[in-house]
């Protein structure tokens, strides 16, 4: 096993959270804001939802992370985030960036671009057809979803855009793939049922975020925070009750998520590419 994926420092990681409670600030979508708040709270850290120009960077001084979700942009929740990223990058602040829908429409590629270029990342996550748009091939997205599933190419798109952006890359789908341009691992846990609840793609990044509050490495972290929602995903499939379907199973996502330790964490099915 990797040492970022050992036991003791995983408990380590966990422990910060419980003591520390690492606030993170969200600028993020309407539609799955109290999703993403509830799964910090679960996880140990604490929430902030704070996208007004007038106060980002104030409210990102107090922070310990800072999330950017793209999913419901507007000129208006740019600019917030163009200020919140800066002054985070001045207070040397992590910043995770999840490009939802990135390659669906001109306003979301340039508006990506344009954080990308103001902004310094910490963590890049999307799924295969945002971090192909991202790096520059043709990937199909019908709204915000992503309509290309394959793993192929992953690995060296993943690898090569961390050491472009210099930042951690995450792609998310059946086979999670994170690199920060030099290490790359492959994630095998998870369940079929994630991508059918509105928001598992949003709270993995809260996730993430409240790992990057603690200090820890930002590559530890990103495969932290995915684990804990991929391995969530599996627990909350096995506490279905046969007649139970999918509100039943977000309520169970979200316990999974609470009750989660590093012992079940160190036990994840994970491959690291050489």
């Amino acid at each position: 096993m990797n040492q970022l994926l050992k036991y003791d420092d995983i408990t380590k990681l966990f422990n910060t959270i419980q003591e520390e409670k690492p606030l993170v600030h969200h600028i993020t979508t309407y539609v799955t804001a109290t999703d993403s708040a509830n799964t910090v709270l679960a996880f140990g850290g604490s929430p902030v939802m704070a996208d007004d120009p007038n106060e980002v960077e104030e409210m990102v001084s107090y922070a310990n992370s800072l999330v950017l979700n793209i999913g419901t942009l507007s000129e208006r929740r740019l600019e917030a985030m163009i200020k919140a990223g800066r002054k985070a990058n001045e207070l040397n602040i992590p910043v995770c960036l999840d490009p939802v829908g990135v390659g669906a429409t001109s306003f979301r590629k340039e508006a990506v671009k344009r954080i990308i270029e103001e902004v310094k990342l910490t963590v890049l996550k999307g799924n295969m057809s945002e971090i192909k748009s991202i790096y520059g091939l043709d990937a199909k997205t019908r709204g915000v979803d992503s309509t290309n599933h394959t793993i192929d190419g992953g690995v060296l798109i993943a690898r090569k855009l961390a050491l472009r952006l210099e930042c951690v890359v995450a792609i998310t789908g059946s086979v999670d793939v994170i690199s920060d341009g030099k290490s790359v691992f492959c994630i095998h846990n998870g369940h079929v049922l994630l991508e059918s609840v509105t928001g598992t793609g949003c709270m993995t990044s809260s996730l993430i975020g409240v790992c990057l509050g603690t200090g820890y490495k930002p590559l530890q972290c990103v495969l932290t925070g995915i684990l804990t929602m991929s391995i969530s995903g599996e627990h909350a499939y096995k506490q279905l009750k046969p007649d139970e379907g999918l509100g039943s199973y977000r309520v169970r996502l979200m316990d999974a998520i609470s009750n989660i330790t590093a012992q079940y964490l160190a036990g994840g099915r994970v491959d690291e590419i050489k």
